[in-house]
């Protein structure tokens, strides 16, 4: 099968740092693949809190990567660079990239590529490996969470809170999340975790209730400072804090007893700038893993809503306004 690749393609750029309004649709010539790369002709693609630092001018795409924002995308394989490939063009995938998922046609690692659940869709394939590969490479990839423990994971109604959510209640862990309003706390009853409304709620007392004064196992977190002090007061003995973003700052006096008392482990953690070895480990791990869970409907990614690219502005506004419950995901026309 051959797929007609075009000479120019829509995309996504930043006009300049700042803004939603900033963003605007053109045209750029198509990238061509390098060795072991390929090239996907994208129908969908995830939006994530990257995207928007990145708009902002605080999250520069790392060398050699594209400047046009976008990090998962899913589409068809359109062109192969490699000897030995295990794709076919026109087969259905979906991947994981450093920058260029906001376009008519993307350029992928191969390590980096899946092939779609069989149950899926474009739209829900888009919405799979930022948040899959963010969550498996830091609660399991590592052994970070184990069958039997509990997880307290903050931001539960994003993208990787819901994903957290699902993977850790299919492994045997017990779950509690803080989220931002009522309604998410029901949202996200229906697939399994108990959780904390932090603006009527106090979460440490909560935790500490709920486990008996005797804390959580992990944490998952992606506030940062304002939180670091109470995470650490309802970690458990050998308890493991993992810090994935700072949207609560990234500085502040701490108190390091509590590590040393309790024998914690501190981690934290970013997926753009790991090596295409280290992401095609936790790609096959996925597969091996994951899939299944997601075939079987025990595992999906959750859709909020999704935009046309030329309303990306909208997008963006409503991921900066945390009123989803998922993800949110961009579908591309050429």
């Amino acid at each position: 099968m051959d797929i007609k690749i075009s000479k120019k393609m829509n995309c996504i750029e930043i006009a300049k740092f700042g803004g939603p309004e900033n963003l605007r649709v053109t045209s750029i010539p198509v990238p061509l693949p390098k060795k072991n790369e390929v090239l996907i002709k994208v129908y969908a693609a995830g939006i994530n809190r990257p995207d928007i630092m990145q708009r902002q001018g605080n999250y520069p795409p790392p060398k050699g990567a594209s400047p046009i924002p976008g990090l998962e995308i899913s589409g068809v394989i359109a062109k192969v660079n490699s000897i030995s490939s295990k794709f076919k063009i026109g087969e259905k995938v979906c991947a994981l990239v450093t920058g260029g998922g906001y376009a008519g046609y993307c350029i992928a690692p191969e390590a980096q590529v899946l092939r779609i659940p069989n149950n899926l869709s474009m739209i829900e394939s888009a919405a799979i490996p930022e948040t899959f590969f963010t969550v498996w490479a830091n609660l399991f990839h590592n052994k970070m969470l184990s069958s039997g423990e509990s997880i307290l994971i903050h931001g539960g109604a994003s993208g990787i809170g819901t994903t957290a959510i699902q993977l850790a209640n299919a492994f045997g862990a017990r779950v509690y999340t803080t989220v931002g309003s009522d309604d998410k706390c029901k949202s996200l009853d229906k697939i399994g975790s108990k959780n904390i409304n932090y603006k009527k709620k106090d979460f440490v007392k909560f935790i500490k209730k709920e486990t008996n004064e005797k804390g959580v196992d992990v944490i998952l977190d992606i506030i940062g400072a304002q939180y670091f002090d109470q995470n650490l007061e309802i970690l458990t003995k050998n308890g493991r804090l993992i810090l994935l973003a700072f949207q609560g700052g990234f500085q502040k006096e701490i108190n390091l007893l509590p590590i040393l008392k309790k024998h914690l482990i501190v981690r934290g953690s970013t997926l753009r700038p790991r090596s295409i070895k280290e992401k095609g480990v936790i790609a096959k791990e996925l597969y091996k893993k994951v899939w299944p869970l997601i075939e079987n409907k025990i595992v999906k990614p959750i859709i909020y809503k999704t935009f046309s690219m030329y309303d990306v502005k909208k997008a963006h506004e409503l991921m900066e306004s945390s009123k989803h419950i998922g993800k949110i995901v961009l579908r591309i026309e050429n």
